[in-house]
Order: structure tokens, then sequence, then C-alpha cells
């Protein structure tokens, strides 16, 4: 059974005028906010949604950078609600590139009339909750008001930039770049030296690209990071078919896995029931097929939790390091140190990063050791070298998880904010919702599995997770709904101790908040496996929804005018 939808009124759009009344608000349009209003729609529901971007894509709008592309199989990041869109999306490559990946986006939102709900090049910098109306109203930086009972947070896990405030940046003669806030345009570097700030996934990803077209690259580099080869390939003919037709027993079998993705099956032993020799040749294998990250983290069942284990593949991974790169200087300072635990970081793939070290025009800086004083007209100064440079790459990632979301002042209208609310650090029941916030809903938020599984499957998972409630809540005459600060409180324990059970939390990584100075450290995603979290969602959704209550808010004669005009 479905809400009963309301009618819209000036669904053109207002500006400082009337509120815009719909039945669900949803603010971004990547992945995620296509498809809740493709969803919305099948249920006959009107929706409105808010893209601060310039169009759909999300991620893969805003990370134009050179070597930008998914790690996870192109075949496996893609919708699995129209068998039409699966059977007329071809993918060229493997692992896809952004402007693949953009133009699947676009096709989807040409192919079902996405953008008629959407309003693009616009902010939402307010969200506030009325608890006499029952409504949540979004106001943003171009004079919109808009208005409905629920409200869907689908900003993205990464999608604000973090640039570390060096000093002197606006003296900087050359051209700056994040990332994460690429130019539409292309960007030539041929015939200039460039500096680039960063080696995690993205830096990885972007340093071979830019060194095969700079005069000259300097990598400046803070923690050297595991990173094993993609083994990107084209498509092979037919490839995709034969995945396809197979397609829903797929679909089926990666719900039952850790991270919502197959290839490389769960490990059945662990690494002491081998020799050292059978180690050796078995982390060779998995070396060579490379591919997804998975490569080495689940070679064996213990490289996650025991630091014997761990250790074992992560020298594995140093040796090759210093068998690829030529200089033992420079394969040294790629090393990651003993103390960092693979896996702790995001752990990226890539293609020729250690061998671009080998190239007579790239130079490596360790800021670790020399850290960077400031940005001078002319380049960048460290503590003990000045290096003169023409363009700056700062690749240092984002504000991750937590910092969308805190960018809009979320509130209700008795006081209660998500600012406050995540002052000690955030937490949520399930990733999804948060005490004291009513009828509002995050995609992928703090809590749940999010960046450690195949995004597209957790994003539909968590969609119709939340519209299943929402129709849930009509069907039995409910309007409003809330996580109780009890299953909260028992759900960020319950995290807390999974991600503890393992190495991961050891390192100073974005998934704990380290990149961002003063942001309170705790590890952000639910680590307890995709397969797990699914079927805790299923049991407290079976049980009642247990951990949230479900009422009758009265509402004013206002709000009900309002609505059904």
């Amino acid at each position: 059974m479905h809400a009963m939808p309301m009618t819209k009124t000036q669904l053109g759009g207002s500006r400082d005028s009337s509120p815009e009344f719909v039945d669900v608000l949803v603010v971004g349009m990547g992945f995620a906010g296509m498809y809740i209003l493709y969803c919305l729609r099948e249920r006959g529901l009107t929706a409105r949604a808010f893209e601060a971007g310039g169009d759909v894509g999300g991620t893969w709008y805003w990370n134009r950078y050179p070597g930008c592309r998914v790690d996870v199989d192109s075949v496996q990041y893609s919708y699995n609600f129209s068998e039409e869109l699966t059977r007329e999306w071809q993918w060229t490559e493997k692992f896809a590139s952004q402007p693949e990946l953009l133009r699947y986006a676009i096709h989807v939102a040409d192919r079902f009339d996405l953008r008629r709900d959407a309003k693009f090049d616009t902010r939402v910098i307010s969200a506030e909750f009325d608890e006499e109306t029952n409504f949540w109203t979004l106001r943003t930086d171009k004079g919109d008001v808009a208005s409905a009972p629920y409200c869907i947070m689908a900003i993205g896990s990464l999608s604000t930039p973090y640039k570390p405030p060096f000093l002197g940046i606006e003296d900087f003669r050359g051209e700056w770049y994040h990332t994460g806030a690429w130019p539409h345009e292309e960007v030539d570097f041929s015939g200039k030296r460039v500096g680039i700030i960063g080696t995690g996934s993205t830096g990885i990803q972007a340093i071979p690209v830019v060194a095969a077209e700079a005069e000259h690259l300097t990598v400046f580099q803070r923690t050297p990071q595991y990173t094993t080869p993609a083994r990107n390939r084209p498509m092979a003919p037919g490839e995709q078919r034969q995945f396809n037709a197979h397609r829903t027993e797929w679909h089926d079998e990666v719900r039952s896995t850790f991270s919502a993705m197959t290839g490389f099956p769960m490990p059945t032993r662990t690494i002491h029931e081998d020799t050292p020799e059978e180690r050796r040749t078995y982390l060779e294998k998995r070396w060579e097929e490379g591919g997804m990250p998975q490569a080495m983290l689940a070679a064996y069942k213990d490289v996650r939790v025991e630091v014997e284990a761990n250790t074992a593949v992560a020298d594995f991974v140093r040796d090759k390091i210093r068998d690829i790169v030529k200089d033992p200087d420079v394969a040294g300072r790629l090393c990651p140190p003993k103390d960092l635990p693979i896996g702790s970081k995001r752990p990226p793939i890539d293609t020729d990063y250690y061998e671009t070290f080998n190239r007579d025009n790239v130079a490596l800086v360790d800021i670790k050791r020399a850290p960077i004083e400031r940005v001078t007209a002319g380049g960048i100064k460290t503590a003990n070298a000045e290096y003169e440079l023409d363009a700056i790459i700062f690749a240092t990632g984002f504000d991750a998880m937590t910092g969308s979301l805190l960018a809009i002042d979320i509130r209700t209208s008795h006081g209660a904010s998500l600012k406050d609310a995540w002052s000690d650090g955030p937490d949520t029941y399930l990733g999804l919702m948060v005490a004291g916030l009513p009828n509002l809903f995050m995609i992928n938020g703090p809590g749940s599995p999010s960046v450690k599984a195949n995004m597209i499957i957790t994003i539909e998972h968590h969609a119709d997770w939340i519209l299943d409630l929402i129709d849930h809540l009509a069907a039995e005459d409910f309007n409003r709904v809330e996580a109780t600060e009890r299953a909260q409180t028992d759900w960020v324990e319950h995290a807390r101790e999974v991600a503890e059970a393992t190495l991961m939390p050891v390192a100073d990584s974005w998934y704990v908040g380290a990149n961002v100075p003063g942001k309170k450290r705790v590890y952000m995603p639910y680590f307890g496996g995709f397969d797990r979290y699914r079927k805790l969602c299923d049991e407290i959704a079976a049980d009642g929804y247990r951990g949230f209550v479900l009422s009758r808010a009265e509402t004013t004669d206002t709000a009900s005018s309002a609505a059904a005009e």
C-alpha cells in the first residue's frame, strides 16, 4: 500500500514565495537521488529534489580529475531496477572511467525523465522540521522553499572536498585545482611543472595520468598507501551479455556478500593454514588477477583482524613495491610503515602507480618528514626546500560521510539540531535516521556499510527500505517515524564493537575523520558486512520496525489545508 499523493503546488518552483508542497523532499541527484525519484514516481508520490551541481551524476559530476574511474566492476556498478536499462546500456571497460559513468547517469535521467522533479545549480542551506505541522521545509541559496512530511538526504558520502588551509594559496601565480571540484573544461598540463598533494585513492589514480602529460610532476606524500593493480581492460565481446543473462542469480548472491560485490569469494582458511611457500604462491596469483580491493584483503580470513596475518599480506605488497620501483630510496618511501595495517585506509586499485616513480620527470617528496609550510607565489615551500610549480593539484580528499550533512542547518522547531546531535561524533540508528529528527532519512549515512561496499547495491537497499517504511506508515495511518535514543545508542555501540574487533580503526584515515582537523575520531562506516547489515534491517522491519517510534502526529489545520492545495 502506498501513501496518498499530495497535489503539487507551484511546481515550477518558488523564489522567496509560498512553499511548494510535495510528498517527499530529496537532497542530491547522484545515483541515490535519481533512484529515489524513480521509486517515488512508481509509487504515485510527488517529489522535489535539489542538486548543487549542474546536472545528475553526483560523484561522477564533480570528480573529473585525470584518471578518475570506479573501483567496482562496471557491470556490478549498475542499477538493477530495470531490465530494459540493463539490456540497452553497454559498458566499454571493466572499470568504467568518469566520463562513461557520467554518460550512464545522464542516460538514466533521460531514459526515465527524472530531471522534471529536480532543480539543479541549487544548494540546500537549511532544513527545518515543524513539530506542529509535521512538515520538513527546505530552503536553498536560490530562494526556493519546499515542504513535505518526509525528507531524504541523498547527498553522498564523499561530496564535500577538504582543502587543508595552507598559507599563501592566494599568492600562487599558477593554477590550482581540487580533484573533488575539477573544472568541466579540459586541463592541459603539457609543458608544466605540476605538484600534487595527496596519495590516497584519488592521487593514486591521477598521478600516472598527470605524469605522462606534464613536463615534471612533484608528488607530495604524507602517508604512503598500499595499492594493488586494477588490471583494467576493455570489455570482451559478449561479456556483459553473459553477465546479464545471470543477473538475477548474481543479485541474489551479492546480497549475501560482505561488500555487496562478487568476484573474489570470501576466504575459507586462515593464513596459518598455508606454508610460507603456499602463501606466497597464492598471494602472487591474487596480485596478478588484480581487480577489486578484496584481491588482497580477502585473501585469508584473518587479514582484517589479526596483526600477524595482516603483516604477512602487507609485507608481500611492500616486497612488490621494492620489486617495481627501481630507486631503493624512493621504493622505501613508498612503502607504508609497519604500524599501518593494510586495509585500514581505503584500499585503492591502480594502473601503473608504482611504475610511475621510475619516470625521470617524477619526484617524490616526504611531507611527513618535512611538512609543507606554505604556498608561495612560485610553488610550495616545505620545511627544507622550495619547489617551483606552474600548477598545484589538491588530492586531499573529503570531509567524509558527515561534512555534507553538517553543511546544511538541519533542525526542528523545538530546537534539536543535527550539529548538536553530532557534536561528539555521528550517532545514527542503522545509518538511516538520527534520534530527535523525525521523518528525516539518510542514504549511506555514518553507521551503515556505505563506503565499505558497492554503493549502487547499498543505495538501492537503503532507498527500498526507507520507501517500504513510508508505505507502512501510510497503511497504518501513521505519519511520523523517529529512531529511539536507546536503539541509536545500542546501534552505535554495536558498530563500535564490530570495528574495534578488527584492525581497521587503527589508521589515521578519513574513515575515522582524521584527515579533518578537529573532527571527532569515530570509525564511521559499519564494518559488520553488507550481508549482516541487510539481515538486521530485514529483522527490524519484520519486528514492526523495532527501535523506531511510529505515530500519528495531529497536525494543525494550516498544514492540512496547505497539503491539500
